[in-house]
């Protein structure tokens, strides 16, 4: 419809010549500038929408089927940049978008075009798909000016709806699980691809926050030993075209809609409280539930891409955009756009956004994908940015777990360990250096001592703790663990870009044999490699993290970078063999080991230097013939074999005071051989208790073992022994 087509009548309301006469004349009120959004109040519904440079905005109103355009009605008032109207008779249901009127002038900046119905930011439920056509773009595709060409056609019939949603749910005696750091273990999963192909959840339910609230999979998951899970986004997202086109999918979801939004895809049902469900589920279940969230960037692209929203609301406050030519945008993320968390509206928006999901929707963190964007400042990144600062002081996300991904591909991206106090990160460092450590890459023991200790190098400081350190060996981007060690090469061929895409420098390595392999000596190496990755992940100090289906030995085939992969080669495959079922009882072990020793997940940074008040050390570096390591064997870039020795009575805060834990040594042997292990001599102990080793099937911890005696350690194994206690001989 265009404005010659359309009557305004006294109530400020516009209809279509196809409206029914009785909503041609909605009762609006002038209403509140705040909360933003679409705001139900038990008596009628609050519309307010920013927008700093709009000359006016009109509230489209649908049916409940979404198909037909009952009404336009012209917002009428402007409060503080922000367009706001409320209608008595709206109800929680009502599905509604924007059209947004302004200039259109690309080479400064804007970029409206009232032809585009578009999506509310702050929309807490979309309903329906993106359509791809060419009415979705503002500016007319094929025109010879290009993005500065002005399209016509009306994108309402392609587009999704918002919908008015109710809040009110009953959480009953649901709490937020509030797990201590030093009892966190994170476990990254999907929630499409995590129940796809699971036997107990009913056929209508996989794929969706209804199917992991089935009883056997949250009892698994607990199971496992871990703490919170880590969703991969769940915000509305759009599917992008270049893949649909071949016959692809976005299966990850980093190319946000809308940050208020579940994705429709992921309800089993009409209701948004089916994620609250969800979220009820795990808590009960004493599991944290940590969303990966991406705050960077939209799905709307660059001055090339579509009017979804945010372009076509305010262009110029939305993105950051070149300073000297705001026709285009500045690029940090890789994907067309910069969100800009520089003015002070959008930061509200996302602030908004967290604080959203972490009361209403109940979930206990965030993981934020490239998040040095979200410190990045036009000067450049600044931990004590606008977003970073927000968050530090703000009584909601100040106190909930924040993780940060410190890095992106604009300028000064990479910020391990640059984040403020009370962020963890993800350590990239650690995941590289234990891949070239158990490949047998040569020179890696001074780093790697540095990983096990919670790469202090990188987070002592401020006051930070080791649980800023994120260790990871295996995450979504990148090989499965089961193809890190059965591959040497990326395939990423099912992805369509003639195995293009995806990273090359793995570090993994295939053990002789480039894919499945029927020899059984490489199958026994490469299960042995897994175990001494995730056994070296979860003893490590800092915060481990798994990565779902890592357990169940689930392999992408080589493909390394399965983002578009919404099929078998992401799905968790649930019909498991002996190595699989083995391997889940080995994480179930290794976990339970690491929350029975506390020394294994210290709330401080512990250190190898010798404390004359309490006569100890904390740590000490062991060389195989048990004698403490030297300058000369750090250096020497042959040796592949260290021992770390973990007192127990160092202590375990601030406070000046011994520790009681257990005394702990680990064994590390990434050469091909065997090498014998010396076994040292310890305070107030009489020998060593093999509690695990990689090379060899775990069961009743064997008799003790003296003081001297050596450890055989087979090749490319570890090896946990704990200290006896002299009164102390006995088998538990």
């Amino acid at each position: 419809m265009n404005t010659s087509q359309a009557r305004r009548d006294g109530s400020n309301s516009v209809a279509t010549d196809e409206s029914p006469s009785v909503m041609r004349r909605s009762r609006v009120h002038e209403g509140s500038s705040f909360p933003l959004g679409a705001t139900w109040d038990g008596l009628g519904v609050n519309f307010a929408l920013f927008s700093a440079h709009a000359t006016r905005v009109e509230l489209c109103l649908f049916d409940d089927t979404g198909e037909h355009e009952l009404e336009r009605i012209e917002l009428p008032e402007y409060t503080d940049e922000v367009w706001h109207g409320y209608l008595p008779d709206a109800r929680p249901g009502q599905l509604y978008g924007y059209r947004v009127y302004g200039p259109y002038a690309p080479e400064e900046g804007h970029r409206f075009n009232h032809n585009k119905l578009l999506l509310d930011p702050y929309a807490k439920q979309i309903v329906g798909e993106i359509k791809w056509d060419e009415a979705l773009f503002g500016y007319t595709i094929g025109h010879a000016d290009g993005d500065l060409s002005f399209d016509e056609r009306d994108s309402a019939p392609f587009m999704p709806r918002c919908r008015v949603v109710d809040p009110a749910f009953t959480w009953g005696r649901s709490r937020p699980v509030q797990r201590p750091w030093d009892r966190t273990v994170l476990y990254e999963t999907h929630v499409r691809g995590y129940t796809m192909r699971h036997p107990s959840v009913p056929e209508a339910l996989r794929g969706t926050f209804a199917g992991l609230m089935v009883n056997d999979v949250v009892e698994y998951i607990r199971s496992l030993g871990v703490s919170s899970v880590e969703l991969l986004p769940i915000h509305a997202f759009a599917d992008d075209q270049h893949l649909q086109e071949q016959g692809l999918h976005n299966y990850w979801g980093y190319n946000t809609l809308g940050f208020f939004a579940p994705h429709s895809r992921y309800l089993s049902g009409d209701s948004v409280n089916e994620f609250k469900e969800m979220v009820a589920r795990f808590h009960s279940a004493d599991l944290e539930v940590i969303l990966d969230v991406v705050y960077n960037h939209t799905a709307e692209g660059n001055e090339l891409g579509p009017t979804l929203s945010f372009k076509g609301i305010d262009n110029a406050s939305y993105y950051r955009l070149m300073p000297e030519e705001p026709r285009y945008y500045i690029d940090d993320t890789g994907t067309g756009n910069t969100v800009n968390l520089s003015h002070q509206r959008v930061l509200q928006m996302v602030t908004d956004s967290l604080r959203y999901w972490a009361t209403e929707m109940g979930v206990d963190g965030f993981r934020f994908d490239l998040a040095t964007i979200l410190g990045r400042e036009p000067h450049g990144f600044d931990e004590g940015g606008g977003f970073l600062d927000s968050c530090r002081q703000d009584p909601v996300l100040s106190r909930i777990k924040l993780i940060a991904e410190p890095w992106d591909c604009g300028p000064g991206g990479y910020q391990v360990g640059g984040f403020p106090p009370g962020w963890a990160e993800w350590n990239d460092q650690f995941r590289d250096t234990v891949r070239a450590f158990w490949r047998g890459d040569e020179g890696q023991l001074p780093t790697l001592a540095t990983r096990l200790m919670g790469s202090a190098d990188f987070f002592n400081r401020r006051g930070r703790r080791p649980f800023a350190s994120v260790n990871f060996v295996t995450a979504h981007d990148g090989y499965t663990l089961h193809d890190l060690v059965a591959y040497d090469d990326k395939h990423n061929e099912a992805n369509g870009e003639n195995n293009q895409d995806g990273h090359s420098h793995n570090l993994s390595w295939n053990h002789g044999v480039e894919g499945p392999s029927d020899d059984s000596d490489i199958q026994a190496l490469r299960l042995r490699q897994i175990r001494n990755l995730i056994a070296t992940t979860l003893f490590s100090q800092g915060t481990p993290m798994l990565l779902a289906g890592d357990e169940l030995l689930r392999t992408q085939q080589g493909n390394n970078n399965a983002y578009c992969q919404d099929n078998e080669i992401s799905w968790l495959d649930w019909n498991l063999d002996g190595d699989a079922h083995a391997m889940i009882e080995y994480v179930r072990q290794v976990n339970a080991l690491r929350l029975r020793y506390p020394i294994l997940r210290r709330g401080r940074f512990l250190s190898g230097d010798y404390n004359e008040e309490m006569g100890l050390k904390e740590v000490t570096w062991l060389a195989p013939d048990g004698n403490e390591m030297d300058v000369e064997r750090w250096e020497d870039t042959e040796s592949r074999t260290l021992g770390l020795l973990l007192d127990g009575r160092a202590q375990p805060s601030g406070i000046r005071r011994a520790g009681a834990d257990d005394t702990l040594l680990l064994l590390f042997n990434a050469h091909h051989d065997a090498v014998a292990f010396q076994l040292p001599e310890a305070p107030s102990g009489s020998g060593w208790r093999c509690r695990l080793d990689t090379s060899q099937t775990m069961g009743d911890a064997p008799s003790p073992r003296a003081f001297g005696e050596e450890h055989v350690m087979e090749g490319r194994s570890l090896a946990l022994l704990e200290l006896v206690q002299q009164a102390d001989n006995t088998v538990s």
